[in-house]
């Protein structure tokens, strides 16, 4: 009898008419399905799904054979995920890796390296464990997502800032430990370059620079400028680039505390007095490590100049800030503008255009200040503040200064 009721042409036709009087009930009484003119069951799309407290219909995707919108569960979608464990017990070999921290914490110029030495464990006969080495003061709390097999943090005072004497010993001692099959440093001017450097005259081996595809026989190294590839026989020692392999983000790892015993520094030969004031404005933008960007949202121009100058950062603006004319061209970011590669990238007032998007594809943290919580730069963002520009650069400013004035005080304190 139901499958006679169903068959019915007038209740199909009321079923598809979601403006008939009728159409609610006789699509509920065939709970979503309808037969379409060749005679097969058709799921009502209007039926999937609930109403959200905002008023809008949601469809939960849960796992399983759940039926997604029933009873509004979302216990299935909500369990995090958790990476399967990757354990070394006692592992036949070491590659170290020599990470730049910047800021206390792993850049994805270090993941990348991470992966390759995992990759190039895979490729050498034996079990080996990566293992990271880490000075001065860490802030990073993943080392385990990162690949890091084992750890050696050294926190001393003598390895904070610009300690390449201290740094080289420590190396020596762990080299005089592990033995490592190879050391690998990323090729930055953040250190890791001239520590590899210097590890590599120590021992007297022939590193790789430049390099960006490695094998466990063969490294493919830039050369001329970037214009050719130089091959030769995978070194010991290697100083790689960005992008030199891919990150690990499937696997857990222990991320176990080695101890390095043994290590006396001297007194070094070279004194760290501390990084020199630099002019941000006179840096170019496309080697900024920290940009103060503005966009159509601001209209205290005078402010926003200000608030570069205390926080210390390069000044950059969208393509409508320079149409505009409240900005140069050179000052502009974006695919029609310059491509910048900043660790911190400030953006106020800007919202997102495509090309802008694609400018600052390579910046490790951005930071958005804007009165639109759905536009496509607070989407991109790490962190969003969502308010008026001229109150929150106001604000920030404040506790720029603030700060400066407590360092200052802490300075004096110490002399």
């Amino acid at each position: 009898m139901s499958d006679i009721i169903r068959r019915d042409p007038r209740r199909e036709w009321i079923a598809r008419n979601r403006l008939h009087p009728l159409h609610d009930s006789v699509a509920n009484a065939v709970q979503g399905e309808v037969r379409g003119p060749s005679g097969l069951l058709r799921k009502n799309p209007h039926q999937v799904g609930s109403i959200g407290p905002n008023g809008l219909k949601r469809i939960d995707r849960l796992k399983g054979n759940a039926v997604a919108g029933v009873g509004n569960k979302r216990s299935a979608a909500n369990q995090e995920t958790v990476l399967p464990l990757h354990k070394v017990d006692n592992p036949d070999f070491y590659i170290v890796v020599v990470p730049d921290m910047i800021g206390g914490r792993l850049s994805g110029h270090d993941k990348d390296i991470l992966g390759l030495a995992h990759t190039m464990t895979s490729t050498i006969e034996g079990t080996g464990a990566v293992v990271a080495v880490c000075f001065g003061e860490s802030k990073e709390a993943h080392y385990d997502l990162a690949g890091v097999d084992r750890l050696i943090h050294l926190s001393a005072s003598e390895y904070e800032g610009f300690a390449p004497e201290a740094r080289l010993t420590a190396l020596t001692h762990i080299e005089a430990q592990l033995a490592p099959k190879h050391w690998l440093f990323p090729d930055s001017i953040h250190g890791g370059s001239d520590l590899g450097s210097r590890l590599a005259a120590r021992l007297g081996e022939r590193p790789a620079t430049q390099a960006w595809q490695v094998s466990s026989e063969k490294t493919v190294c830039r050369g001329a400028g970037g214009s050719l590839d130089i091959t030769r026989q995978t070194p010991r020692i290697l100083m790689l680039l960005e992008e030199c392999g891919e990150a690990i983000d499937e696997t857990r790892h222990e991320a176990l505390a080695i101890e390095v015993d043994g290590i006396s520094v001297s007194e070094p030969a070279l004194q760290d007095k501390g990084l020199m004031d630099v002019d941000p404005s006179a840096i170019p933008l496309a080697e900024a490590e920290f940009i103060l960007s503005a966009g159509n949202g601001i209209h205290n121009w005078d402010q926003f100049h200000k608030a570069a100058t205390i926080l210390g950062a390069t000044e950059g603006a969208s393509r409508v800030a320079v149409d505009d004319g409240f900005m140069p061209r050179f000052r502009q970011v974006g695919a029609t503008g310059t491509w910048v590669t900043a660790r911190v990238y400030l953006a106020v007032g800007i919202s997102g255009a495509i090309q802008h998007m694609q400018g600052i594809g390579q910046c490790d943290k951005v930071v958005a200040i804007n009165t639109d919580a759905g536009c496509d730069m607070v989407k991109r963002a790490a962190l969003s503040v969502i308010g008026d520009s001229e109150e929150i650069l106001a604000e920030l400013m404040l506790l720029a200064q603030a700060r400066k004035k407590g360092s200052q005080e802490e300075q004096s304190d110490a002399a």
